[in-house]
């Protein structure tokens, strides 16, 4: 199981690239102000996340994200699952690299998400290194994509 930024970064980095059996993907930098950019949508997911706001977290993930088996409904449910848990939830999510490949912003994050539980305090909910997400820009704004499978 694996995380995204905030709930994002807590669930959605559940999800592997998986290869297509054809050519190797090959990797550019990203241009310019990408990474800020897709910093302040890890960052604002995060605090979604931690103020248990579904919705908040949800409107960072695209209607048509897979990933892993993954869907946007799915990421839904294990929000609401954790929130339903958990008396409250942290989470820390440092993005450590941005890059482009075929096209799609592929972003790698490391954090720890954890909980407090009653009669029991805090505990490691989720924790990650350095794992990818696939985001693209619809209108105006980032939304995680996942790897498509």
């Amino acid at each position: 199981m694996r995380i995204l930024p905030g709930a994002l970064l807590v669930l959605l980095l559940w999800t592997e690239a998986s290869g297509t059996g054809t050519a190797p993907r090959v990797a550019i930098p990203a241009p310019p102000g990408t990474a800020e950019e897709l910093g302040a949508l890890v960052e604002h997911a995060r605090l979604r996340f931690v103020a248990r706001d579904a919705a908040g977290v949800l409107a960072h993930v695209a209607d048509s994200y897979r990933s892993g088996g993954v869907t946007k409904p799915d990421v839904r449910q294990h929000l609401l699952t954790m929130y339903s848990l958990y008396d409250q939830l942290r989470a820390r999510v440092r993005l450590d690299h941005v890059e482009i490949v075929d096209g799609d912003v592929w972003f790698y994050t490391t954090g720890e998400a954890t909980g407090s539980l009653p009669l029991v305090g805090w505990v490691t909910v989720l924790s990650w290194q350095r794992e990818p997400e696939v985001a693209r820009r619809q209108g105006d704004v980032w939304r995680l994509v996942g790897f498509q499978d």
